[in-house]
């Protein structure tokens, strides 16, 4: 039961100790981000109180040439702090198989105890410490390789850092079909093409900005194939039409994946998906999650499909609860214990699931509720555009206006220094079937959006920049043709 953390890089020595951690009866807690600072690692290793840690040198945001690792070892709860050497040793002597490792213990074998501690990448402020047993955090991997028909010839590439969530669903569906697992670890100057040519990777696991670059890549090059690439997992945000159509060009099935850390990659798409349930939804995922909507007011009534409402599921693959904050446990779930997301979507005829945006980036102009997701998934499909964030901009009268923050397409003109026209933005918004009243009043062009460790876009972080100035969106009026 005591805490053991990972805080590294993409090193094969991250899955040895999450495997003898559990092996032993301990809970591994992986998910200490690189970005974080040596403050807040001593925080977060504080709050579980870890007993060991797995610690590379020099390897946080702020730990280069710093005594990070001596005051981690003087936390109260620590016990041992393992010290490894920056980067891969090709010549490290990992045991063969067979050969006698010398275990003093007998194997822990109760698959329901807590197993498994990762902090929430979310969007919400302090991250909460999510439990989960090897069955729930073995349940979602075994429906994706029974659907997906995963097996000992699956080469699977996880382009998410090991301290990520995806990462482990990675390595859950490695250990379930006997495949081989390819972490993130390319040599210094490969890119993340060179990566999945050299490995033979069939299966890669990322973020839609991971397949945005790596096809840019591919057509600069001329490559008429991504090697041996044949699915491209895709998680925590939409996927671009074009993205998605490049892909089934070549052969490759894209993958869109709605999940959390608190329930794994539980709602997806299917081999025999049409495009547009691609693009436009999370799919029906599989039988170790029931997905339900609910009331966006009342979360305990749940409203029919095709209505917007909160997301809700319960399954196999839900977490046993979050680690000392029963008060954060008990309110995530509605009265028929149901756990509540705090995303908003909603279900179609089929029960696939449409994600519509996060109840709490809600954009609320004079009493108008306004979903930041549509505007997005409409302003990436501008030939201009390449990523979009819709956020909140205060506003003295109206309580708040809606923001457009954009990243111009690599083969725009544009850099981020000149303007894309607005404009021309919002007349393709209208024509694309953005009401007016869901209309932009702010628009700014950015070289970059800020992310989560796990990429997703800080859409608060972005209010608060309009807020405090450190951001100047321009005024912008839409104009409706004559």
């Amino acid at each position: 039961g005591q805490r053991v953390s990972l805080w590294m890089s993409n090193r094969v020595e991250a899955g040895v100790a999450f495997l003898a951690a559990t092996r032993n009866g301990y809970v591994c807690n992986p998910s200490l981000h690189r970005n974080y600072t040596s403050e807040e690692i001593l925080a977060l290793l504080d709050n579980i109180g870890a007993a060991a840690i797995f610690a590379e040198a020099d390897y946080g945001v702020d730990a280069a040439g710093s005594n990070v690792l001596d005051d981690i070892a003087d936390l109260p709860a620590m016990k041992r702090v393992f010290r490894l050497p920056p980067g891969r040793d090709p010549g490290s002597d990992f045991p063969t198989p067979g050969q006698d490792a010398g275990h003093a213990v007998a194997p822990e074998t109760n698959p329901d105890k807590v197993s498994y501690l990762a902090f929430t990448s979310g969007t919400t402020g302090t991250p909460k410490g999510v439990m989960h047993s090897d069955n729930t955090l073995l349940a979602n991997p075994r429906d994706m390789v029974a659907d997906w028909n995963h097996g000992p010839s699956t080469v699977l590439l996880t382009l998410s850092p090991l301290s990520h969530h995806i990462a482990w669903v990675a390595v859950g569906q490695v250990l379930v079909c006997g495949g081989q697992l390819v972490v993130n670890d390319p040599a210094d100057g490969m890119t993340p093409l060179d990566w999945i040519l050299e490995t033979g990777a069939t299966y890669v696991m990322g973020v839609p900005t991971h397949a945005m670059d790596i096809l840019a890549e591919q057509k600069a090059r001329g490559l008429a194939k991504l090697g041996a690439v044949n699915l491209f997992y895709m998680a925590g945000a939409p996927i671009p039409r074009a993205t998605a159509q490049a892909f089934l060009d070549q052969g490759v099935n894209p993958q869109n994946i709605y999940g959390m850390t608190e329930n794994s990659s539980h709602q997806y798409t299917y081999p025999d998906d049409d495009p547009e349930t691609i693009v436009s939804t999370c799919g029906r995922g599989g039988p170790s999650y029931t997905v339900r909507i609910f009331g966006q007011e009342n979360s305990d009534v749940e409203v029919p499909n095709g209505e917007v409402g909160q997301i809700g599921g319960k399954g196999a693959c839900l977490m046993l609860g979050y680690f000392d904050n029963q008060r954060a446990t008990e309110t995530s779930f509605n009265k028929d214990g149901w756990f509540l997301s705090g995303d908003l979507g909603r279900l179609d005829d089929r029960g696939c699931l449409e994600i519509v945006g996060r109840l709490k980036d809600v954009i609320i102009r004079g009493g108008h509720n306004i979903h930041p997701a549509k505007i997005e998934d409409l302003a990436i499909k501008h030939a201009s555009v390449e990523k979009a964030a819709a956020f909140a901009v205060p506003d003295e009268r109206l309580g708040e206006r809606v923001g457009l923050a954009v990243i111009p397409a690599p083969d725009s003109a544009d850099t981020g220094d000149a303007t894309l026209d607005g404009e021309a933005v919002l007349a393709h918004l209208f024509e694309n079937g953005l009401s007016k009243l869901d209309m932009p009043e702010y628009f700014i062009v950015m070289p970059e959006l800020p992310l989560t460790p796990s990429g997703k876009i800080l859409k608060r972080e972005l209010a608060e920049w309009a807020r405090n100035g450190r951001i100047a969106p321009t005024p912008i009026r839409f104009k409706e043709p004559s």
